[in-house]
């Protein structure tokens, strides 16, 4: 979804999302953690884990290395206390 936001942006239009990164998981169930952080950053997001908020401005084509696998609803609580989904993605190299 990310890369597709980016593509929608005009040349000075802005995306911002709400995204906690604890959420994005990996196949095996460990979170998606410090690599994904760094391939948003180099493609140009900025990501402020205070407030848990991804953020971009231009438009850009950008792919990045992961496949939606599915998603599970029983991950219970987020960090505001409401029901969450971790989703699940495939790194492709």
């Amino acid at each position: 979804m990310l890369a597709r936001a980016a593509d929608w942006l005009t040349p000075d239009g802005r995306f911002v999302a709400d995204l906690d990164l604890s959420s994005i998981r990996l196949a095996d169930g460990r979170p998606a953690g410090r690599r994904l952080t760094a391939l948003m950053h180099d493609a140009g997001f900025a990501y402020d884990s205070r407030r848990r908020r991804i953020s971009r401005t231009g438009r850009s084509e950008l792919r990045l290395p992961y496949r939606f696998l599915g998603a599970d609803d029983r991950a219970g609580p987020n960090y505001t206390g409401q029901p969450a989904v971790h989703s699940h993605h495939a790194e492709e190299r």
